[in-house]
């Protein structure tokens, strides 16, 4: 895209150019959402990809190597500020903030949602200058927050692109987003100790006798199983939810959200099959696997 664009004066061939950008955003970096995004209608599914690029850049903008976590903040700061400037009708050049900014036009999500998002995003940068202090999640409370505004808020954006009309789907769309994140932490225990982040509450870990210093020392699979398959449990009650907000939300996205939904089950039922030896090479479903649950999305798409 050339040029410096107000919303206002855009044309639908300007939107749709913003909205490819996102879309492939979302094809190169979505390795799991991807999936459930290909079963939704084109105007909700390129909505919900502005979310996720919007959510991506948030994403690069905290995880940056070598930055200091003061011009962290301040870079997240100045990306929203530009958000909210665009929805008050100052001109950009950003594809992202365009197709975002009409995907919230469109759908009336509240911005207070975006900021939440970018919030959580934060929090990893806070939890990095915490955990120097020998600080980090002590209880599960306090990584539920954690999970609320990393993933919880992506799902009640979504509902609302969705389209739903009882407000017990709002809750339901947030402990959903618990169970994804949940599902990520036990995944990814490895890799992010390694960059110095321990989700695994405090209080977990002393349960079973296991210290978060042992995740920088080395990893012992048996000895962090219990702990694991205790995040792995909490994680299926979560996903409960999902059962529960299908028939909540419209018609044409329940295949969509029950493919997501299906992939990031399917995640966590592999790694309880692996006994939760999530050290090493990094447990992913296949191309294969992911290609299986589609079909049987596109089935479901098919019956309705």
């Amino acid at each position: 895209m050339n040029g410096v664009i107000n919303l206002a004066q855009t044309s639908s061939a300007q939107i749709d150019a913003a909205y490819a950008v996102c879309r492939t955003i979302v094809r190169s970096t979505a390795k799991n959402f991807y999936y459930g995004f290909l079963l939704l209608p084109r105007e909700k599914r390129d909505a919900l990809s502005a979310v996720y690029a919007f959510m991506r850049h948030c994403d690069d903008l905290t995880d940056v190597e070598g930055v200091p976590a003061d011009e962290k903040r301040r870079r997240l700061d100045d990306w929203l500020e530009k958000v909210h400037k665009v929805l008050a009708g100052e001109a950009t050049d950003d594809p992202v903030l365009l197709a975002l900014s009409d995907a919230v036009i469109r759908f009336q999500i509240p911005v207070r949602l975006l900021e939440q998002l970018a919030k959580g995003t934060a929090m990893d940068v806070e939890e990095n200058e915490q955990q120097t202090q020998g600080i980090r999640y002590q209880t599960f409370d306090e990584l539920y927050s954690y999970c609320y505004h990393v993933a919880s808020v992506v799902g009640l954006i979504c509902i609302r692109i969705f389209g739903y009309r009882d407000s017990a789907a709002e809750l339901l769309a947030e402990r959903c987003g618990v169970a994804f994140q949940l599902t990520n932490i036990i995944r990814d225990v490895e890799e992010d100790a390694a960059m110095g982040r321990v989700y695994l509450p405090e209080e977990d870990l002393r349960k079973f006798g296991r210290s978060a210093n042992e995740l920088s020392n080395g990893f012992n699979a048996s000895a962090f199983r219990p702990v694991l398959e205790l995040e792995a449990a909490r994680a299926r009650d979560f996903y409960a939810a999902a059962d529960q907000l299908l028939p909540l939300i419209s018609e044409d996205c329940r295949p969509g959200l029950w493919v997501l939904v299906t992939v990031y089950r399917a995640l966590l039922e592999k790694i309880a099959r692996r006994d939760y030896n999530v050290f090493g090479k990094k447990i992913r479903l296949s191309l294969g696997e992911k290609l299986a649950i589609l079909s049987r999305g596109f089935y479901r798409r098919l019956a309705a």
